[in-house]
């Protein structure tokens, strides 16, 4: 059934349409308010003595590809309340509709909130134009900032971790609720001191979540003693794999003398291979005299203010991580040494012809590389036995030996067989790790204690003591379902927001755009933006009661794009 459509409809409810035109490019629509009283902001006297009326612009939402303007007349009325300091008032409209001294309709304020939280500053700024939602970007972002509320639920599952502003110089931290998988505060550093008071001030919270690095430990122990602290389990997994990589890296010598590398000639090293080894004999001139002090007793703090390097730099050549000849990296030409391997055996050793022959087989790398490979090959082959082969690093070595057998090649299979046989001490801690990983996987925390006493014997004795005096959190995070996954997932989440202002947005720009996007709840007049590589944008202003008219604009975009077709719309 046709319903008649009322002038009062395009306009939100409260006002009264006197008039409607257009104006150039723009739509005119003269509203007032209903009724002929006036209640006094002040002290809620209801006045009907008007002392005179004004008109004041307002934007609302557009309308046939216009931007319409509410030419409000507003009454300015009396206040008869004698102890009232308020003598002349203006009419405050309803609730919802138009704030007071506002140049935006609330529902329009609603949709321009929304799409600063979305896309920020001028990428928003831009697509509102397009919209013909006039509005700049510092509005944009002063909306974000006025219209943010810090959230208000009980916490009792909170997860804390760092994130970098700029990488290995400044540090904040994030706090998340796990329960509610929200952002509940960003803190501008990730201090001890500044944890913890944040932390007493929330007594509620029951269980935290954190990693096993920084003060949150320490803070969490002093603020909230009663509270249950929870490892992260990825990182402890990531720990016990690194830990093992010191272990290899502490067997370099060993594992070279089990493989038969006593002596280099440097005549057999490419120019690359050269330039490694020369850097190498320069840090074992450094390890010697960092490991002379250390013999004579000398504490790390003496030896790095005596000799200039870093603590981190001393603390390795004292455990024995920085003896690696050759530093391999991941080359383009791996997944062909197979073949590279056959068309050598069966005689065709130019790299020329064998670049020709795998470019046609997909490799998108240069001459340069396998003609490398060939030399290389050519003067390993013109080697004694006395000579050097090259063998791997130490990460290359821990990543052999944690592999499955049947991805190994032949070659890698007989070395690391050779290294198990001759280090039986890299085994052990291979099988540790391993146990440690099973534990955590299978969540069997009565296998801890045993491993704790096995590990502290062997070549992960560091990471077991650790472990050790973090035992309470560790065994939590073997129990407990909760985890800082989330609280990782949310870094993510700040970080692309950052890459969207270019790095440049304040803590509170970034703490109102985290939570402001997480508190997003649309009731009447609703904007829905949510980035997951297609964004979906959705914006509607219904109005509830018969015959009411609704404008709905559906616009779907991608999110890798958006900032290119804010700021270079298509011409036509």
């Amino acid at each position: 059934m046709q319903q008649v459509l009322h002038r009062s409809s395009l306009v939100p409810r409260g006002f009264v349409v006197e008039s409607a035109y257009y104006e150039d490019d723009k739509a005119v629509i003269g509203v007032r308010a209903p009724g002929s009283v006036g209640v006094c902001p002040s002290c809620g006297t209801v006045s009907r003595r008007v002392h005179s009326r004004y008109r004041r612009r307002v934007t609302d939402l557009p309308l046939s590809g216009r931007i319409v303007q509410l030419l409000v007349i507003a009454r300015r009325c009396r206040c008869d309340a004698v102890r009232c300091g308020r003598q002349i008032f203006t009419e405050r409209f309803a609730e919802g509709v138009l704030a007071p001294s506002g140049r935006r309709t609330a529902r329009l304020d609603s949709i321009v909130h929304h799409l600063g939280l979305a896309l920020g500053g001028r990428p928003a700024a831009g697509f509102a134009k397009r919209l013909k939602l006039p509005v700049s970007k510092d509005t944009l972002l002063r909306v974000v900032r006025r219209r943010s509320r810090p959230p208000n639920d009980p916490l009792r599952v909170v997860g804390i971790d760092d994130w970098a502003w700029r990488r290995n110089h400044r540090y904040a931290s994030i706090i998340c609720n796990l329960e509610r998988r929200r952002v509940v505060t960003l803190l501008p550093d990730r201090e001890s001191a500044t944890a913890q008071a944040w932390l007493a001030a929330h007594p509620t919270i029951a269980i935290i979540a954190r990693d096993r690095g920084g003060g949150y430990g320490e803070a969490a122990t002093k603020a909230l003693p009663h509270a249950v602290q929870v490892a992260d389990r990825w990182h402890l997994m990531e720990n016990a794999s690194r830990a093992f990589l010191d272990a290899v890296r502490k067997s370099m010598r060993q594992i070279r003398t089990v493989i038969g590398a006593t002596t280099i000639d440097p005549k057999l090293l490419t120019a690359a291979e050269r330039i490694q080894y020369e850097g190498y004999l320069r840090r074992e001139e450094t390890n010697a005299a960092i490991l002379a002090l250390s013999s004579n007793g000398i504490p790390i703090k003496q030896i790095v203010r005596q000799t200039g390097h870093s603590r981190k730099l001393v603390r390795q050549v004292i455990r024995g991580e920085r003896t690696d000849v050759f530093r391999s990296r991941q080359s383009s030409l791996d997944p062909h040494l197979p073949w590279l391997d056959d068309q050598w055996a069966s005689g065709c050793r130019n790299g020329a012809e064998l670049w020709r022959s795998l470019t046609a087989r997909g490799f998108r790398g240069s001459l340069r590389v396998v003609a490398e490979w060939a030399t290389r090959r050519r003067r390993a082959e013109k080697a004694d036995a006395q000579n050097l082969q090259r063998i791997p690093s130490a990460r290359t070595i821990a990543r052999l030996m944690t592999m499955g057998q049947d991805l190994l090649t032949k070659a890698e299979t007989v070395t690391v067989a050779a290294i198990e046989a001759g280090v039986p001490n890299l085994v052990d801690a291979r099988e540790i790790i391993a146990e440690f990983h099973l534990i955590i996987r299978r969540k069997a925390e009565a296998g801890l204690a045993p491993w704790i006493e096995r590990a502290r014997a062997s070549l992960v004795a560091s990471f077991a003591n650790g472990v050790v005096k973090d035992e309470a959190a560790v065994r939590a995070a073997i129990t407990s379902p909760w985890s800082n996954g989330q609280t990782e997932g949310q870094i993510t989440r700040l970080k692309l927001v950052r890459r969207q202002m270019y790095g440049r947005g304040k803590l509170d720009l970034l703490q109102a755009r985290l939570i402001g996007a997480g508190q997003s709840e649309l009731h009447q007049d609703c904007v829905r933006a949510n980035i997951a590589g297609r964004m979906t944008l959705f914006v509607c202003t219904p109005s509830p009661g018969p015959l009411r008219h609704r404008v709905s604009i559906g616009v779907q975009i991608f999110a890798s794009r958006m900032t290119m077709i804010a700021h270079n719309p298509p011409s036509r």
